[in-house]
């Protein structure tokens, strides 16, 4: 029961990762908000939880605006955020990624960063307390090729977690990564093109432990992270990846 008596927020909540984390939290004692653009997925992992759902489009700063007002009414007092939403774009040479999906994967892997903050940050200061964990990915780390822009927003991920860790350090505020190698989640057949036997052989030589990541492996480093027996620990980036990035 690290989280007991915590309020959390999981963006992208609604499947994957997210909804690992979601469950996560829920065991360890937190109360949790299943955010998501997909309402119907939301709900349904909160139904399993007993949490609250809301839909929200990270990339829209009125949607992320609502969702305040949502966890407001639910919580009051927010403990913890997390920033899972995200997407990618197919394998492409970083040449001929179209601007609309180059512009989609930053706004949601990145200006969504910046608009939670925005929301959620002021309170936080205000309270004196709370821990943020941005879900990044090795790619931000150790590029695969053909993921170009991808692998730059998560870069932009790390890089952003470690900025926000300095600055909201004297605010008791603590800003954490963590960075998964591809998992059994929605994203897994995109970011390898196609989902076949070879395709996966081949991604997952990659990976010394030879598994991908679960929703549980991301559920039980968050909760480490976002517990107060964290509470030394800011402005890391946290490989949850089996190896992948040595």
């Amino acid at each position: 029961m690290r989280l007991e008596g915590k309020t959390a927020i999981v963006t992208g909540g609604g499947s994957g990762f997210g909804a690992g984390i979601v469950r996560k939290f829920t065991a360890e004692g937190a109360r949790v908000l299943v955010a998501d653009i997909n309402l119907d997925a939301a709900q349904a992992v909160a139904n399993e939880v007993g949490g609250e759902a809301a839909q929200v489009d990270v990339a829209d700063g009125a949607s992320v605006t609502a969702l305040a007002k949502a966890a407001r009414r639910a919580f009051g007092a927010l403990d913890i955020l997390v920033n899972n939403a995200g997407i990618t774009h197919l394998p492409t040479p970083l040449d001929e990624v179209e601007e609309d999906a180059f512009d989609r994967v930053f706004a949601v892997n990145c200006k969504s960063v910046y608009l939670t903050a925005r929301a959620f940050v002021p309170r936080m200061r205000a309270q004196g307390a709370g821990a943020i964990l941005n879900v990044a990915s090795t790619a931000g780390l150790s590029p695969r090729p053909r993921l170009n822009w991808y692998n730059a927003s998560k870069g932009w991920m790390i890089t952003a977690t470690k900025a926000m860790a300095v600055e909201l350090a004297p605010d008791g505020v603590r800003v954490n990564a963590i960075c998964p190698v591809a998992g059994e989640t929605p994203l897994l057949k995109s970011f390898m093109g196609e989902d076949t036997p070879e395709k996966r052989a081949k991604f997952l030589s990659t990976i010394p432990i030879g598994r991908f990541s679960t929703p549980q492996d991301m559920g039980n480093a968050a909760a480490f992270l976002c517990s107060d027996e964290a509470s030394m620990i800011t402005g890391v980036a946290l490989e949850v990846d089996g190896g992948r990035c040595i």
